[in-house]
């Protein structure tokens, strides 16, 4: 297969996250930086970032995708705070997305049906804005819910990740067992924001 061809070919949701060779546990309890209180993204750019990271990680048999889990506002918080520098390129990203879907099928992103949407985000596949949302996103999927993504701890349950333990009893640490999703945040919060 070309590359051509295998970019055509819809990524799916197991192997995007496969790929990911999973967040590093660096992403799951970022630094105690404090999530910032106001977002980056305007309303418009938060319309199409929706849009793209809905069909990134859609809502599957599996569970909620990376828009229930609150992935776009793990990334807006993030270029609103510790990744402000990145904020004008990823916005430029956006725009361009937008622009190119609008070019192509005549609408923005948000307002293309699923199928053109994958379309877009499948032509972009190279492109280092897509590289950088999508990363964004797995970490907004994965990260602690106290940065604002994984709500009710969906990535966590999605990965079978049982979360950050203070300690942990001698059965738990055996191999084959169970062990029970502790649910609360390296940083204190009990549920997803």
């Amino acid at each position: 297969m070309n590359s051509k061809e295998e970019r055509d070919s819809n990524v799916s949701r197991r192997e995007l996250i496969q790929s990911a060779a999973f967040v590093p546990l660096a992403a799951l309890t970022l630094s105690a930086q404090q999530p910032a209180a106001k977002g980056a993204l305007t309303p418009g750019q938060m319309k199409t970032l929706v849009a793209f990271i809905d069909r990134l990680i859609p809502r599957d048999e599996l569970g909620p995708g990376a828009v229930e889990s609150g992935a776009q506002i793990y990334i807006d918080r993030v270029l609103a705070g510790p990744n402000a520098n990145e904020k004008a390129t990823f916005i430029q990203g956006l725009e361009a997305i937008d622009a190119y879907a609008k070019r192509v099928h005549g609408a923005a992103l948000a307002e293309l049906s699923a199928e053109n949407r994958d379309q877009v985000l499948n032509e972009m596949i190279d492109s280092p804005f897509f590289s950088r949302a999508r990363r964004l996103t797995l970490e907004g999927m994965f990260s602690d819910p106290y940065y604002g993504g994984n709500k009710n701890f969906a990535g966590w349950d999605l990965i079978r990740y049982p979360g950050p333990r203070p300690a942990v009893a001698a059965e738990d640490q055996a191999l084959k067992a169970d062990v029970k999703p502790y649910r609360v945040s390296a940083y204190g919060t009990k549920f997803g924001q």
